[in-house]
This record gives C-alpha cells, sequence and structure tokens, in this order.
C-alpha cells in the first residue's frame, strides 16, 4: 500500500482522510492497516513517533462503519498508559469519525467521571481509557465490555513497566474472547510474552525499524556541564535554536523549579508532572502545541504521553533514570520523517551513565562544546519556615544515578 486512496475503505473515511491531509501511509500504517482491516490480530512494533495511533484508529472505524450493531453498545476499547496519551487518541478518532455515527470518549482519571458515563450512556462506540479508571468502572459496574469487538493495547510496554498488568488482565476478562487483538508498542520485551500468548491469537507480526535507536533525523548532542551552569546553557540554546523546546528534568520538584527560572528570565514556560491536576496538565500541552509556550518542562511523564508534531529540540537537563527512557524521550522531536535535536545535559562525575545509554542503546552522542562564559545560577535562598521537598519527590539514593524501576500502582 503506497496511498491510503488505493484501501477498499467507507468514502466517508475517505474524504476525513484527505480533509486531514493523509494521503500516504508511514511504514506502520502501511504494514498494519490491511492485515487489522480483514480482522486479524496484529503485534506491531515501531520507533515512536511513526503513526501507530492511525494504524489502529483507520480499522477500527472502518469495522464499526460497516458492520452493524445494537444501539449504545461499547464495540472497542483502546487502553493507553497515560491520560495525555489516551486525550490524544480520542482527538485522532474525531477526525476519522466526522460526519459519521459513530464515537469516541475517553475514560481516564483526573477528569469528570460523570460527562464519560454520560457520554457512554450517550452511544460512545469507543473508549479510549487508561486501565486504572475504566477498571474502577467495571469494578462498580457502570460499563459493561461484553459486545467489544477490537481491543488496542497501546504503548503496551510501558503500560506493564507501570504495573497495569493486572488491570489490563481484569479488563480483557471482561471482553469477548473471540475479539479482535491489536497491540502496538516502541519495544516488545519478555515481559510481554505471557500477555501475548494469553491474548493475542495467530497474529500478524510487524517490525518497524529498530525500536531501541532513535529515528534517523534526530541529531543527538551530549554537553559536559556543571549542574549550576545548566541553566545558563540551555538559555544559549534558546537563544540560538529556532523552534519549540521539550525540557525533561527528574522530580516534579526539579520541573517546577525550572520552569519558575525560566520564567523569570522572560521565556515562556510550561510545566507538566504528575503533582498538577488534569485541568492544569491539558492547558499547558495545549498552549504549547498552538505556541503560547515555546518550552515545556516535564517529568517523564510525557516521555510517551505528549504527541507534537513540531518540537524542534529535546533537552535531557537531568539524565533519565533508565537507559530505555532516553530514546522515549528523543523521539518527541524528529517526529513523522521531520529533522530534529536532543541535547543532554551531564557532569563530568555522570560519564559512565552517558556511556551506559550509548551502549545500551547502541546510539553515539556528539559531543558539544560548552560556550565560554556561561554565567553560574545563584541558588536562592529557601524562605525560613519554608519545608524541604519530599523525599519521594527526589530520586532515591544519590543525585545521580540510574536507580532500579519498580512497578507503579498504575497512578500518576
Amino acid at each position: 500500500m503506497n496511498l491510503f486512496s488505493e484501501l477498499n475503505l467507507s468514502s466517508q473515511v475517505q474524504s476525513n482522510l484527505e480533509k486531514n491531509k493523509f494521503s500516504k501511509p508511514t511504514p506502520v500504517q502501511a504494514e498494519a492497516i490491511p492485515p487489522a482491516l480483514e480482522g486479524r490480530d496484529v503485534i506491531a512494533t515501531a520507533q515512536t513517533g511513526t503513526g501507530k495511533t492511525l494504524a489502529f484508529a483507520l480499522p477500527i472505524v472502518e469495522r464499526l462503519l460497516s458492520t452493524p450493531a445494537k444501539p449504545r453498545t461499547v464495540r472497542a476499547v483502546i487502553l493507553s498508559p497515560t491520560r495525555e496519551l489516551a486525550l490524544q487518541i480520542r482527538d485522532a478518532f474525531a477526525l476519522l469519525t466526522a460526519r459519521t455515527q459513530i464515537a469516541a470518549t475517553a475514560v481516564v482519571g483526573g477528569m469528570d467521571e460523570q460527562r464519560q458515563l454520560r457520554d457512554i450512556r450517550n452511544g460512545a462506540q469507543i473508549i479510549v481509557a487508561t486501565p486504572g479508571r475504566l477498571c474502577d468502572f467495571l469494578d462498580r459496574k457502570l460499563v459493561k465490555l461484553g459486545a467489544v469487538e477490537v481491543v488496542v493495547l497501546d504503548e503496551a510496554d510501558r503500560m506493564l513497566d507501570m504495573g497495569f498488568l493486572p488491570s489490563i488482565k481484569a479488563i480483557l476478562e471482561k471482553t469477548p474472547p473471540e475479539r479482535q487483538t491489536l497491540l502496538f508498542s516502541a519495544t516488545i520485551d519478555k515481559s510481554m510474552a505471557k500477555l501475548i500468548e494469553e491474548q493475542v491469537k495467530d497474529p500478524v507480526r510487524i517490525a518497524i525499524g529498530a525500536t531501541t535507536k532513535p529515528a534517523e533525523g534526530i541529531n543527538l548532542h551530549v554537553y559536559e556541564v556543571e549542574q549550576d551552569r545548566k541553566l545558563a546553557l540551555l538559555h544559549h540554546l534558546l537563544q540560538n535554536d529556532q523552534g519549540a523546546f521539550l525540557v525533561f528534568t527528574r522530580t516534579k520538584h526539579g520541573t517546577d523549579r525550572l520552569a519558575d527560572r525560566l520564567a523569570k528570565q522572560g521565556v515562556a514556560a510550561a510545566r507538566i508532572h504528575g503533582g498538577r491536576t488534569q485541568g492544569q496538565r491539558n492547558t499547558a500541552l495545549k498552549g504549547f502545541k498552538t505556541g503560547t509556550y515555546r518550552v515545556l518542562v516535564a517529568t517523564d511523564v510525557a516521555a510517551r504521553g505528549i504527541h507534537v508534531d513540531d518540537v524542534a529540540h529535546v533537552v535531557n537537563y537531568d539524565l533519565p533514570q533508565m537507559p530505555e527512557d532516553f530514546i522515549h524521550r528523543a523521539g518527541r522531536t524528529g517526529r513523522a520523517g521531520a529533522v530534529g535535536t536532543a541535547s543532554t545535559f551531564s557532569n563530568r562525575s555522570e560519564r559512565s551513565e552517558v556511556r551506559r545509554i550509548e551502549r545500551a542503546m547502541k546510539v553515539q552522542m556528539t559531543e558539544q562544546p560548552v560556550p565560554a562564559g556561561l554565567v553560574k545560577e545563584v541558588k536562592e535562598a529557601r524562605p525560613a519556615g519554608e519545608a524541604r521537598p519530599f523525599k519521594q519527590d527526589r530520586p532515591a539514593g544519590s543525585s545521580h544515578g540510574f536507580r532500579e524501576r519498580r512497578p507503579s500502582r498504575g497512578r500518576w
């Protein structure tokens, strides 16, 4: 398949594709969409930013349009690791279902559940959900999945990393065994093998490119810089490079601190981390997408949950806690064949960790000279009586170094 127009799709889906300028599929779309349209189970791995959402959304919409069903019936469930990603998937469905009777709703925590339930009662056939909130609805018998025809596990490796496996299994047990299952992920490891064996039937296996490497269009840079000159280096890059910047820090406190410092320097900066309300996170992401904010400072809650097409520069202000996170951070730029830059700030004591990332991910970062004359950041005195950040808001152990990833309870 070289063009979407080659597919035997309904006229309205073709019209919606054309309206949104979807003409030529990405490699993962070209490989995954035909078997998915045939009703086959699919397991697909591809680098982040390669168009996996449309690869499963298009077959689902076409299926629901072409086959009749009882009214007010949930027919498709898409599971996603984060609220941000779930909301973006819902918006992608909205583009494909325009001027049809098909509707999608997001079922996620941190937002008005009554509105979500109202959407379902009013006939939403597609639920895009985080596992925790959907399990809660099932436990309270607020939603039924007995007529579900398609289940998608999106970013499946991330959901397992976050400890969602029990919730995923509980949800799948409520769906018919003859359903179609589509699994899309950046990586697949041994921890996923049992889930695949139990839940996926005779799948078409698709692997596009090296999923442990950033896309070819991303320039990987590393700067060896003292901690108290990182802010000045970031300001230098902002002055000399064009476009939007996505800056990753390790902790919620570090995110707040950096966003505040940038604002004081006159930089339009927003922030996203697990301590922000969903409304605050939505406002920050919307402002970043529309250009209200040039910089978005985020913890790894955003490494896979943010799909913004025009991020010119990703900055690892702090090293990631796991080498794999480096790929997902870098993948926020250079999307869909574009060119981007991912810069990593590290100090002398972190040289071994930088080398570990390079070995584990089979990448080579190009050392960049640190501009002369960077001004040291002046630490602000903590006001009398102000508490230090909570211990859990700081990395365990030393101020640097990778730590073992432990399963979370599935909540941000």
